[in-house]
């Protein structure tokens, strides 16, 4: 799992999970617009099925789209058939949608085992974790406590861990629009996961 990726430059990425969502998603890019940075989403095959409008607009903004998964199980509790059906399904859906297939991979709950691993490495996805697990933005702990928590764990070279998802996402909006406005005041990159992995 690669939570941080070691390099010397000021550059961090700031992932999306369980999206995308019509309300959420496009904010998001806003506050990346703005801040002339990029971000990673790690979309389900499901909601991009329901929204394929947004994954679009995803795409054509030049953020990074990951894989996670088609329905969001947890992949220790599957067959090494059905992960592999999740992780194709949403490929496919992916490169159909964004006109590019996935190059990075984030398991649902960030749980594995041992044969997710060895699959993942067949498929050639880099396990994407996090450095701010702290910050628990999906439990809406309230932007300051999300906005503080991830404050700690940035670093050159780390890995953020947001949700634009599944539920009311408004407190992490106001955390990541007062985040980014920090980061990039003090000389941070906002980079895609695979453009920080091109660091390392």
């Amino acid at each position: 799992m690669i939570n941080e990726v070691p390099t010397s430059q000021r550059a961090v990425a700031i992932t999306f999970d369980d999206g995308p969502n019509p309300v959420y998603t496009p904010q998001v890019l806003d506050i990346f617009s703005e801040a002339k940075g990029k971000a990673t989403f790690f979309m389900i095959g499901e909601q991009m099925r329901n929204h394929p409008e947004v994954v679009e607009q995803v795409a054509n903004q030049g953020h990074e789209i990951g894989n996670h998964t088609f329905t969001h199980p947890k992949l220790s509790q599957l067959s090494i058939q059905d992960c592999l059906k999740e992780i194709e399904e949403t490929e496919k859906l992916i490169e159909k949608l964004a006109g590019r297939k996935p190059v990075v991979f984030r398991p649902p709950y960030l749980d594995y085992n041992q044969e997710t691993v060895s699959l993942l490495q067949r498929k050639r996805y880099p396990m994407i974790g996090a450095v701010n697990l702290d910050a628990q933005d999906w439990e809406q702990p309230g932007a300051l406590h999300i906005l503080e928590k991830s404050r700690e764990a940035v670093k050159n070279g780390s890995i953020l861990i947001f949700h634009d998802g599944y539920g009311d996402r408004s407190q992490t909006i106001e955390a990541v629009r007062m985040l980014v406005y920090e980061l990039t005041s003090q000389g941070y990159q906002l980079v895609t996961v695979s453009e920080l992995l091109d660091l390392a």
